[in-house]
């Protein structure tokens, strides 16, 4: 008989020991106290803390350029942060969107696959409302976006992927593209139920709306560049990334040869609407200025030097005569 099985002898003996005490069957209590850690097949975690902290920096910068870009775009306090980055599956994050919402599909080349930009409606209500000129606190009903809506909603997504494209320049090159615009939930299988995601949710206020915008990217874009969401790896790319002379340079020859509106005002002169009314061919008006005044010159609204009319050629020109000091335009404005 092999050693490693028990005769009957043996076990009679055995259960024997058992019932009379003989023999410690207490449970170890360092075997008790042992943790134990549970993993779910189901739920693996792709991420690390470090890669998921890396997330977090990167759509802070991506918040930070939104935010300045709707509070210029709308003219109202605008507030956009990073809420939570959080992985699960992508059955569960489909689950926890509203029917409807506005979802966009974007692509990510040179990466391969789709990401999805959902806005709760709320915000985007709030967005429309102001660019048709309203002040924004709209309590509309929740519903599908109309085709005008739809249009002005894709401008807002197109802007904000610009804004995303820079804020991973720092970690990897990519080119945001809308694909597509939804309003269901389950129209945008992007990825199989079960594969992980990783879930960026922004808190943003428009005015006194507040509401969530989420950013979906599965597991299998981001598998390309794993090694470089890292925390050491962004702060070392985002350092490299600080402007050289030659990028300086190219900065200042396109900002020279961007045009801005120059206006030389000869002169104005106040009258009633009964007098303007009965303004004909041939009438004349007597302006503030006389001949040997210097005209104002202003550039965009501000007025910056002083001049005098003449011609050059055949042209009408006007020649600086002085330049305004920083205390005059501020007496201007003021």
């Amino acid at each position: 008989m092999p050693d490693d099985i028990m005769s009957q002898d043996e076990i009679d003996r055995l259960l024997k020991a058992f019932s009379d005490g003989s023999v410690d069957t207490s449970i170890s209590t360092e075997a008790a106290e042992k943790k134990v850690k549970v993993y779910d097949f189901k739920r693996p975690d792709k991420f690390s803390k470090d890669q998921i902290r890396t997330l977090y920096m990167l759509h802070e910068s991506f918040g930070r350029l939104l935010n300045t870009y709707l509070s210029t775009h709308l003219r109202t306090i605008v507030a956009v942060d990073v809420a939570s980055v959080e992985q699960l599956t992508y059955q569960e994050f489909v689950q926890s969107m509203a029917n409807p919402s506005v979802i966009s599909v974007l692509s990510v080349p040179p990466l391969k696959g789709n990401i999805i930009l959902e806005v709760s409606t709320e915000i985007a209500f709030a967005f429309i409302d102001r660019v048709f000129g309203g002040d924004g606190n709209t309590q509309m009903k929740t519903r599908t976006l109309t085709e005008i809506e739809d249009a002005v909603m894709r401008r807002f997504v197109n802007t904000a992927i610009t804004h995303l494209k820079e804020a991973w320049s720092t970690v990897a090159p990519i080119n945001p593209r809308l694909e597509a615009t939804e309003s269901n939930p389950q129209f945008t299988q992007i990825v199989p139920p079960n594969d992980m995601v990783v879930i960026v949710t922004m808190q943003m206020k428009v005015g006194e709306i507040e509401g969530m915008m989420n950013i979906c990217i599965p597991y299998l874009v981001l598998e390309p560049i794993m090694s470089k969401l890292t925390t050491t790896f962004w702060v070392a790319s985002s350092i490299s990334k600080e402007l050289n002379k030659n990028e300086v340079e190219d900065i200042r020859r396109k900002l020279e040869r961007t045009k801005v509106p120059f206006i030389v005002e000869i002169g104005d002169v106040n009258i009633t609407i009964r007098e303007w009314l009965t303004l004909g061919f041939g009438d004349v008006l007597q302006l503030n200025t006389r001949v040997k005044d210097d005209l104002p010159c202003r550039i965009g609204s501000n007025i910056k030097f002083y001049c005098r009319p003449g011609t050059s050629g055949k042209k009408m020109a006007v020649q600086v005569t002085r330049v305004i000091t920083p205390e005059e335009e501020e007496i201007l404005k003021g």
